[in-house]
């Protein structure tokens, strides 16, 4: 257990940042899995509105630090090739 009291704060706002970031973590990943789905089953018109929900909430999460830019590029990248596959 921390004594100072800056290392006191340190570790609430870790806890805190932790969750705020398991949380984005979460939204971004069911958000991907549900356009992988669409993708999966042929429905194009559903895959391309899911779509720009995903990369809504890819971007977000880069700009907040969760993801790093690269990875998000990537991962946007990816999916709407997976779109451009089916349609």
């Amino acid at each position: 257990m921390p004594v100072i009291k800056s290392a006191k704060k340190r570790v609430k706002t870790s806890l805190k940042r932790n969750a705020r970031n398991r949380e984005w973590k979460s939204k971004l990943k069911s958000s991907i899995k549900s356009f992988e789905r669409l993708v999966a089953e042929g429905n194009a018109a559903e895959a391309k509105n899911q779509l720009k929900e995903t990369i809504k909430v890819i971007d977000t999460a880069a700009g907040k630090g969760i993801i790093h830019k690269n990875n998000a590029a990537r991962k946007k990248s990816r999916l709407t090739r997976m779109l451009n596959n089916i349609a």
